[in-house]
């Protein structure tokens, strides 16, 4: 029996693979200095402002830095879960702006390495997330194997660009590795760091029409966020700027994207749950390692 197959197995002796609503997105982007992970936490603040429980992973492997933009330390990561050290739960970080946190998840990387019990124990972890909303993965930049197995695992993908010619081009090239594996991969792009509305329209669609054209895949427009001052300060002073600065310019598109996500009614909104995210990350990681 295959590793994936086992990973099946496990599942469904655990029973712990039942219906859930939870929507898994991850947020990537084809390269670094977008503004990605500012972002992506003030986009998961947005989302809990509206009621949603909301749990973000940092899945950055060479640089986690969610808990500098949120001004917190924590003691413990996915690798103390996985090598049996702490539970999810014990490393779970509830941060005051409404969201949680799984921190510095570099133990991602060790998954196609875990032995039968180890990955027995992760899956059963794992359940406890079932009850949220969204789980929201910020991955690095860039179009390695390992962001592209988040990428492939997850209900949902946004990438991140700016209006930047190598960002545009960058972001294309991580579109074109999505659709090498699949063209049935709901894709959403969000432009940052727009000086307009007509810029931040005019870059999406551009992305959109080439993608379309010569990967045949479908992108949507999730919307924009101005360039605004007030990001890199709250970076600076490490909070996020949806929290800092509200009445901001940028926070109020953040605003916008979050009730979109919410409100936008499609057959795949309902999500296939954390336990199905886990098991394609796992298949994708084993494949990879078979390979």
């Amino acid at each position: 029996m295959d590793q994936a197959a086992n990973l099946r197995r496990l599942v469904l002796e655990k029973n712990i693979d039942t219906p859930s609503t939870t929507r898994t997105i991850v947020i990537s982007s084809g390269k670094g200095g977008v503004g990605k992970t500012s972002l992506s936490v003030s986009l998961s603040i947005a989302l809990a402002e509206d009621g949603k429980s909301v749990t973000l992973v940092d899945a950055d492997l060479g640089l986690a830095n969610i808990n500098v933009i949120l001004g917190i330390i924590p003691k413990y990561n996915l690798y103390h879960v996985i090598k049996g050290k702490k539970k999810l739960k014990d490393i779970i970080i509830e941060v005051p702006e409404g969201i949680k946190i799984i921190a510095g998840a570099s133990g991602f990387h060790q998954l196609a390495n875990l032995e039968p019990k180890q990955r027995e124990e992760f899956i059963s972890s794992i359940a406890e997330l079932a009850n949220d909303d969204y789980l929201i993965v910020d991955t690095g930049a860039g179009i390695s194997q390992n962001v592209l197995s988040f990428v492939m695992a997850a209900d949902e993908v946004i990438v991140v660009t700016t209006p930047e010619p190598t960002a545009i081009t960058d972001a294309y090239g991580i579109i074109k590795a999505i659709a090498s594996q699949s063209t049935e991969k709901h894709i959403k792009l969000i432009v940052n760091k727009a000086q307009s509305v007509a810029e931040g329209k005019r870059v999406a669609q551009r992305v959109i029409n080439i993608a379309g054209q010569f990967l045949n895949i479908k992108v949507e427009d999730l919307g924009f966020v101005y360039e605004d001052i007030c990001v890199p300060k709250s970076v600076r002073n490490q909070k996020p700027f949806y929290v800092s600065y509200p009445k901001s310019k940028a926070s109020g598109c953040v605003k916008v994207i979050a009730d979109r996500l919410n409100n936008k009614q499609v057959e795949y909104e309902r999500g296939t749950g954390i336990t199905t995210f886990i098991k394609n990350l796992l298949g994708q990681s084993n494949s990879d390692k078979d390979e």
